[in-house]
Order: C-alpha cells, then structure tokens, then sequence
C-alpha cells in the first residue's frame, strides 16, 4: 500500500502522485529485468529529469523546482520504492550539483548548472579512494597548477555512475596541508585522459554502475574550480549532510516497499487453516515492520525540516541516515523470513531488496561514521 503522507500544500501532495505515476509507468515493470541483466537505465533518467525530479530542491532561475527537502526526499522515497538503484541515482546526481549551487561563482551557476539540472545530464561525485574511504583527508588524488589550468592525477574509487555520468564533482589534493589542501572542481566526462574502470561487481543495486575512475593527467580550466583552494572538503562534508538525507529516504522507500510485499504475500498464503498474517507470530512480526518504515520515515522529516528552517542538521542527517538504514535492513531481512522458501528466491523480489538494502548501511558514509559523527555532536 503507498506510504500515508502528510504533505504541507496542496501542490506538493500533486508532486507525490505525480512522482507514483511516472515510477509506475516507467520503471515498475522494467526493474526487475534490468537489475537482472545489470543495465544502467539511462533514458529512465531523463525522463525523470524532463519531468522535473532530478532537479526539485534547486531554484527556479536555473531550472529546478525550489521545493523544500521536506517534499524533495518523500518525491525520492517514491522512487526508491520502485528502484533503489534507480533512487540512489537521484541522490547522487543532486548531490553532484550541490558544490556548485553552494560554493560556484554566479557566474559558474549561470553557465553549468541549468543545463546539470535540465535532466539531459548526469552527475557523479568522485570523493573517496582505495585507502581512503572514510578517511577523505587521506587522499592522494592531486590537481597541480599549470597556468590557467589544473592538472588532476590519481583514482576515485565506487563512484556511483562511474563511466556513464556526463559530470564529475571531484576532490583532489591541491597542497599537502592535510584536510585544508584539498579543493573541489567540476570535470566534464569527455575530458582527455579520464576514463571508467570496469565496473565493479557488486551484490546489489546491479542497475546502478559503480565504477574507479582514473585522471591520467586531466587538464582542467581553473574557472572550473568550485569555491577557493583548500575548500574542497567543506564543500564535500556539506555536501554530505544532504546527501545522508537523501539515501535516508531511499532506505525507506526500499523497506516500504519490502513491508508492502511482505503484507500481501501474508494476506494470501494460508497455513493451518487461516492467511499467515493472522498467526500473531507473524502479524507480530510485520507490525514490527510498519513500526521501523514510519519511525525511519519521521527521523529524515525531522531532519530535513530544519535544513529548511536554514538550521544545523548535520547530526540530525547522520542519525536519519543510520536510523534509516538499519532499518532497512531489518525490514528487508524479515521479509524474506515473512516469504520463508519463497523469499530465498528470484521469483519474488525480497531476495534483491535485503542485497540493496546491505550497502546502504556503508555508503555516504558507513553506519560507524554516523555514531562517530552524532557521538562528537553530543559532545559539542
């Protein structure tokens, strides 16, 4: 059954049903198929972008919607019920154009960012390396001045659209001062010498490609440095923040999904005499569900309410994005255990949704990090 919503005006409440309708029509009844044969679904992306939702918490003059993230996240939540690769997608490409939007020049926002939000385009946002996941201050990956230039050596490892975006937000090392020498700039993905490595071969989100990508001497303009030197890590950690709301509502939208699907398998399969989710051993169970769907659904509201009330959320966003998550995961366990033999199986897709939901406790910043994060806030 669909989420039961409370959406502040009218239009918004619009924007969901709007949002369900495209994901019914476009991306319902192909899911399935392309997350077996592992295909990135790239027209599904501009579509959803010529409808207006990759672009819904940016203003209007550069051609998003100016909606809250209050609305934005429930319009993602919706999506990830359909798709979490799909979602994921989504969050990253509006984490992409963050750095942009908040740290660019007038100028830089007037030229790019139109067109990044238009839906003809794709972001990925390059941020972590091999030895250096958690630890961004630790990278290696170097951008050196030459003239009006930068020049960008090293690797960016699990880059989510690696090799399929058109953009790359990346951070690179501009001097060796730790976390103050790193700085942020937006390349093109036809820039001579960067180039995908094979993707990487993951147990889930199979439609959405992750991949390393490589800067084998890519020369790019200053004018395309987002903020000063040695911003790039406050520019990636802001980032970051609305990013954890982001994949918070799509670990939602998944365990919403898991939980409609566990519901009606019960509501039909009968044993000793009665439907399952009459036994209280397992309607118990699926109560527990709903429980964990609505509370991790409040927790990234509560969050991105006061992002919008222009208030310090950041520990708001890491305890939505742990909350959210290992939920999740929790959800969709059970409802392989709701499905029992049939749930272990391909033919019924709770077997996917607990492989999608696993990796979300990892990235943007694995689940240790948000209790590192929130534990430090609580300290302040």
């Amino acid at each position: 059954m669909p989420a039961e919503r409370l959406m502040p005006t009218d239009e918004s409440a619009d924007l969901i049903q709007l949002t369900r309708d495209i994901v019914a029509r476009e991306l319902r009844p192909v899911i399935a198929d392309l997350d077996a044969r592992a295909e990135f679904p790239r027209d599904v992306f501009r579509t959803l972008g010529r409808a207006g939702l990759l672009s819904l918490p940016y203003p209007e003059e550069f051609g998003g919607a100016g909606l809250s993230y209050e609305v934005y996240l429930q319009a993602l939540e919706e999506i990830a019920s359909a798709s979490a690769s799909v979602g994921v997608g989504v969050s990253v490409h509006a984490l992409s154009c963050f750095g942009l939007f908040t740290a660019g020049t007038d100028e830089q926002k007037a030229q790019w960012l139109p067109e990044m939000l238009s839906g003809e385009q794709l972001g990925a946002y390059c941020l972590s390396e091999a030895h250096a996941g958690s630890d961004p201050a630790a990278m290696r990956t170097k951008a050196v001045r030459d003239g009006d230039d930068y020049v960008i050596t090293g690797a960016k490892a699990w880059t989510t659209h690696g090799g399929k975006a058109d953009f790359y937000k990346v951070m690179a090392r501009t001097s060796d001062d730790g976390g103050r020498g790193i700085s942020c700039f937006l390349v093109p993905a036809d820039t001579p010498g960067l180039t995908a490595d094979s993707p990487e071969q993951k147990m889930g989100l199979m439609s959405s490609t992750t991949a390393t990508m490589l800067f084998d001497q890519v020369r790019v303009p200053a004018s395309r440095r987002l903020g000063a030197e040695g911003q790039g890590l406050p520019i990636a950690l802001a980032g970051l923040d609305a990013g954890r709301l982001g994949i918070a509502a799509v670990a939602t939208g998944l365990a919403q999904e898991a939980l409609d699907v566990a519901i009606a398998y019960a509501k039909e399969r009968e044993a000793f005499g009665k439907v399952i989710i009459d036994h209280q051993g397992l309607g118990f169970l699926l109560a527990d569900m709903a429980a964990a769907v609505e509370s991790a659904r409040a927790t990234y509201l509560a969050a991105a309410r006061l992002k919008d009330a222009g208030r310090r959320y950041s520990r708001q966003a890491s305890i939505a994005k742990m909350v959210c998550t290992d939920n999740a995961m929790k959800v969709t366990t059970d409802a392989v255990q709701v499905l029992g033999g049939a749930g272990y199986t391909k033919d019924f897709p709770v077997e996917r949704f607990m492989r999608e939901a696993k990796v979300m406790q990892i990235f943007e910043g694995t689940n240790q990090i948000q209790r590192l994060v929130i534990s430090r806030g609580l300290a302040r």
